[in-house]
């Protein structure tokens, strides 16, 4: 693989996540922010060739690849930059804050010719990518009833979190990682019935709880229940699912010994659990691995710019039902499925 120049925006938690993945790559990475960070960052990794930069057009001069880790507020204008100068974009999640942003964004780098790849990372974890694998072959037949919990300390580390128009609060920050799964495994979705509860506005601070709720309806048939948690200062990071088909159950929970179980209904051969599944590699390294793959004319990404308008599409729908307290359909567009 030729050695990539990426541009990097953004010098927050999730920038510190990509960074060592880039190096690790062997990239060429140069950083800028607007906090003044950027510059601390890269002399941390000065040893790898890190160097900030204080300007967009400076950054687009030295950069084949731009990784978005800004705040969501900021994706739109910052990918049509990085698009207009011809350059491929990774953008963290959601992609946007509303569907017709998202939408322009991937129909810009179509018509430009370029790769817009949103970072579901969650894609990416083992027990998530042996479940996607288990379920696309048939392991419990078509899923029926699926559920999913996410749950961490609330964000306040960075007050815009808390501001639902600039987050989308929790449901579009946090919980559209599990939209975007339950569509990967369901299909689309075509109604959503959401409720949030607890403190979603500028100036959360530690303590402060927010939960979010979302009942999805499939085109499938399928439903699926999602649950988020913001929670207090020493709330342990945790997920969890449980998939339900007509041939068995898949289920996992971050915090158990064991990463991932196979609960059959029938007889099944002995030894045909998928066993537990550590994690080799930061999951971060996988999923840019497989972009920069993607960008030197190997397989496409795991994850399509449409699946990130589409993920967008379904917590944009949630929003509006937890503001509203009705259930909002969702029409499916031809794109969905691309």
């Amino acid at each position: 693989m030729a050695r990539l120049d990426v541009g990097l925006i953004g010098a927050g938690g999730i920038a510190r996540a990509h960074l060592p993945a880039w190096i690790a790559l062997g990239a060429r990475v140069t950083i800028l922010s607007t906090d003044g960070n950027a510059e601390k960052l890269a002399a941390r990794h000065a040893e790898s060739g890190v160097t900030a930069v204080h300007s967009l057009t400076e950054l687009l001069d030295r950069a084949a690849v731009v990784d978005l880790c800004t705040p969501t507020f900021t994706h739109r204008q910052l990918a049509l930059d990085a698009i207009a100068a011809g350059k491929h974009v990774l953008c963290e999640k959601p992609l946007a804050l509303t569907v017709g942003e998202a939408q322009e964004m991937a129909d810009a780098a179509e018509a430009a010719g370029v790769l817009l790849f949103p970072a579901h990372v969650v894609r990416y974890f083992p027990a998530y990518a042996a479940l996607a694998e288990s379920v696309a072959a048939g392991g419990v037949g078509a899923p029926a009833v699926l559920r999913f919990t996410r749950s961490g300390s609330y964000p306040v580390w960075a007050p815009w979190f808390a501001d639902p128009a600039l987050s989308g609060g929790i449901l579009v920050d946090q919980m559209i990682h599990d939209f975007d799964f339950a569509r990967l495994l369901a299909g689309d979705v075509v109604r959503v019935h959401a409720q949030v509860r607890g403190r979603q506005e500028p100036g959360a601070r530690a303590g402060d709880v927010a939960t979010g709720t979302a009942v999805l309806t499939h085109a499938s048939g399928a439903v699926s229940h999602v649950l988020g948690v913001w929670g207090l200062p020493d709330l342990q990071f945790r997920t969890t699912f449980r998939v339900a088909g007509p041939d068995g159950i898949l289920e996992h929970d971050s915090t158990a010994h064991t990463g991932f179980r196979v609960l059959a209904q029938g007889t099944r051969p002995l030894g045909e659990g998928i066993p537990g599944s550590p994690m080799t590699e930061s999951p971060y390294l996988t999923e840019l691995r497989e972009f920069a793959a993607a960008i030197e004319g190997g397989p496409v990404p795991r994850v399509s710019a449409r699946d990130g308008v589409e993920a967008v599409r379904i917590a944009a729908a949630a929003a509006e039902s937890a503001r509203t307290g009705e259930p909002v359909e969702i029409k499916v567009t031809e794109e969905a499925g691309l």
